[in-house]
């Protein structure tokens, strides 16, 4: 891209000045200056000092203002449900302005994908040394980390002298940015979807979307797989409700490359419980026996089934043997209650809130992403794409209070039968 556009690259600072500036102009409410919608886009742009922080190496000091904003939108989302009164604020631009940009947005990103170095921007240190001592402690499906440790290959050999390229090297680097692109088209196109089937306004997916690729959290992380792609599947699931078989194979899919949405169960099997839970768990069972079977052609002397079974589900997460940021200088004791706490609160979701519509099934969901933040033992903090797009939903949904499933969905497996409503069914 530099051949063609010379110094095209704009450095990560210039563009949290720039974003900061496009999102106030674009999405502030002047007029209401006081509204809820306001306050929430002052959350977002609060992320990127911390960002800006971890990138330069002050890591303790970056990661402690990324868990106060996320604290900040953790008791926003779990305030969610109770804020009744849902006000249509479109955007300052126009629909036709706000597709433009948004479609220019998604440009500039694939070329940023193309053309930097995998991942496109290293936050921190920790980067590097997990290149060099590799993934072991992450949890979620070893395939999937294998495509993540694709990715910090690459970190370790920018740290030494760059030879010739090989061709596994091209291999690489084409498989982490062919994923990463798929992956961020994903999260868009059922951002705008969502807006379309659930909200039943289309400018407010594509506003919602052209929002996620503003933000400069999304510039500095575009090439982390490990971001983006539990992002897109879980924006998809949320796309899907109404097809409980598919959103159990989607949510059960986010767990096997991360595990952490293993603890979103809880909320989705109380959102199905009185219509879609028979089709919704046997959606979840399949995806996830599809995941162990597969951990059966993976596995080796060195890495047997059961070892890749307990990464798979998490239990290396528990007690990891290497941490990185926030947990690297704070003792790992302070970490228990908060996995206990964690653990409390995404079980109560079950039966809180006790009427649960889409709305709260978005606010909800990405509460429970947005906790685990904070015992992730390596670099909790960073991975925002996790709830994001949720969160972005969330701020711009409208009233969805009848968007229930004994509603909202279909009585038997045909998917183009009406919903009937007060009518029960798996």
């Amino acid at each position: 891209m530099q051949d063609i556009l010379f110094e095209y690259e704009m450095h990560p600072t210039t563009w949290v000045y720039v974003s900061a500036l496009m999102t106030i102009g674009i999405y502030f409410k002047f007029r209401r200056f006081w509204s809820v919608r306001n306050l929430d886009l002052i959350g977002l742009v609060a992320f990127a000092p911390g960002l800006l922080l971890v990138s330069h190496q002050q890591e303790q000091l970056g990661f402690l203002w990324l868990f106060i904003v996320t604290g900040f939108f953790l008791v926003r989302l779990l305030l969610d449900p109770v804020m009744v009164r849902r006000p249509l604020l479109e955007p300052n631009l126009s629909a036709s302005g706000l597709t433009f940009m948004g479609a220019a947005l998604l440009v500039f990103l694939f070329a940023n994908v193309i053309t930097n170095k995998v991942p496109s921007s290293i936050p921190s240190g920790t980067e590097q040394a997990q290149a060099a001592h590799g993934n072991a402690d992450a949890p979620g499906h070893p395939w999937f980390h294998a495509i993540v440790d694709f990715a910090r290959e690459e970190v370790a050999s920018d740290n030494g002298d760059r030879q010739d390229l090989s061709r596994r090297s091209l291999v690489r680097q084409a498989t982490v940015r062919t994923a990463a692109i798929i992956a961020h088209l994903a999260v868009v196109i059922g951002m705008v979807m969502i807006g379309y089937w659930h909200f039943d306004n289309i400018h407010t997916g594509v506003a919602a979307a052209s929002l996620y690729l503003l933000l400069p959290y999304t510039a500095q992380m575009t090439g982390h797989v490990d971001h983006v792609v539990p992002a897109a599947l879980l924006t998809w699931a949320v796309a899907a409700y109404r097809r409980p078989l598919a959103a159990g194979v989607l949510i059960a899919l986010a767990a096997g490359t991360i595990f952490y949405p293993w603890f979103l169960l809880p909320l989705w099997l109380g959102f199905y419980w009185r219509r879609g839970l028979v089709r919704f768990s046997i959606g979840v069972t399949a995806a996830l026996l599809v995941l162990v079977i597969s951990l059966m052609f993976a596995a080796t002397e060195s890495a047997p089934l059961s070892t890749q079974l307990q990464e798979m589900f998490g239990c290396t997460s528990l007690l990891p043997r290497n941490m990185s940021g926030f947990w690297e200088d704070h003792d790992t004791a302070f970490r228990i209650p908060v996995l206990a706490a964690y653990v409390a609160l995404c079980a109560s979701l079950a039966l809180w809130p006790a009427h649960k519509n889409l709305g709260t099934l978005l606010s909800c969901s990405a509460v429970v992403m947005v906790a685990a933040q904070f015992w992730h033992a390596t670099g909790g903090g960073l991975f925002m794409a996790w709830y994001l797009p949720l969160l972005i939903l969330t701020i711009f949904r409208p009233n969805l209070e009848d968007r229930v499933a004994l509603t909202a969905l279909t009585t038997g497996w045909i998917p183009w039968r009406k919903p009937i409503a007060g009518m029960e069914g798996g």
